[in-house]
């Protein structure tokens, strides 16, 4: 496989199923549980794990830190078992994608069942072994709506997607915070939103800085250095090679298909200002 096939559709797949996190849909049915604030965000995407430790929520979300977990878990799975977590998940991703891609024209029924082709496709050979979150997603019952069921294969791959990086940054010993200054450092990730999100507070941000500068990846202020960039880009490249096999039940054309389709699901989203936060 062309490793900029397997990049682009990647990157993709990611596009097309973030809108979960900032749709007002999810909000509105998380919030039947009487519950507001990050829990939410963490009870919904661990619920395939099931009733599972704070701890492994920490374990599984690699970048955010500790405090930003233990204030948001505790009495999320009080509030709703992870079934109903994952039903209203469900429900979420039906809802907003029917308002935002049900238009005619978007995605005709026959292009959504061929993009769920190629899917099944890849999802049935997926190798699990060391993919927690990727596993577990798999693992569920996917729900009867095609839209649903397109967004939960969708998540399949970008949570397997996001295991084989993990297990590369802990190959690399980049921790949870200096892997987030990475992230903005080379643009991936604004500064604002992994402040507001992932909780590293300045004392362990710094540190993370003069761990990066010593190995020569950051100057003392977090500038990315050459050699930084270079290394953040072969963690990218060494993720595409891990991720390349997956691709081999539909070959180049079916990852290149599926990219073109799936980009028009994110561009619907974006244009409908579902991103707008981001901005």
């Amino acid at each position: 496989m062309d490793r900029s096939v397997v990049h682009d559709v990647h990157m993709a797949i990611n596009l097309a199923h973030r809108f979960i996190y900032f749709v007002p849909e999810a909000a509105e049915e998380y919030a039947t549980f009487g519950v507001s604030g990050r829990g939410p965000y963490f009870a919904s995407r661990a619920a395939p794990l099931g009733t599972v430790p704070d701890e492994v929520v920490l374990a599984t979300f690699y970048n955010f830190s500790p405090a930003a977990v233990s204030a948001a878990m505790p009495g999320m799975w009080a509030a709703a078992g992870p079934d109903q977590w994952q039903a209203a998940r469900f429900r979420a991703a039906s809802r907003a994608l029917e308002r935002v891609i049900g238009a005619p024209g978007l995605l005709a029924v026959a292009e959504i069942a061929e993009a769920r082709s190629i899917l099944e496709r890849v999802v049935a050979g997926l190798d699990l072994a060391g993919k927690p979150l990727g596993a577990a997603n798999a693992g569920l019952v996917f729900p009867e709506d095609p839209l649903a069921a397109l967004w939960q294969q969708v998540t399949v791959l970008r949570e397997w997607r996001g295991d084989v990086h993990i297990a590369l940054l802990v190959a690399n010993d980049i921790g949870p915070c200096p892997c987030m200054v990475l992230q903005v450092g080379t643009g991936r990730f604004p500064l604002g939103i992994t402040q507001a999100t992932r909780q590293w507070d300045e004392t362990q941000w710094a540190a993370a800085i003069t761990e990066l500068a010593g190995r020569g990846w950051v100057d003392a202020a977090g500038t990315m250095t050459a050699a930084g960039t270079a290394a953040r880009e072969r963690l990218e490249d060494d993720t595409d090679r891990l991720c390349s096999a997956m691709w081999s039940p539909v070959g180049e054309a079916g990852a290149t298909r599926l990219a073109e389709l799936l980009g028009r699901v994110h561009a619907a989203m974006d244009a409908a200002g579902t991103y707008a936060a981001l901005a």
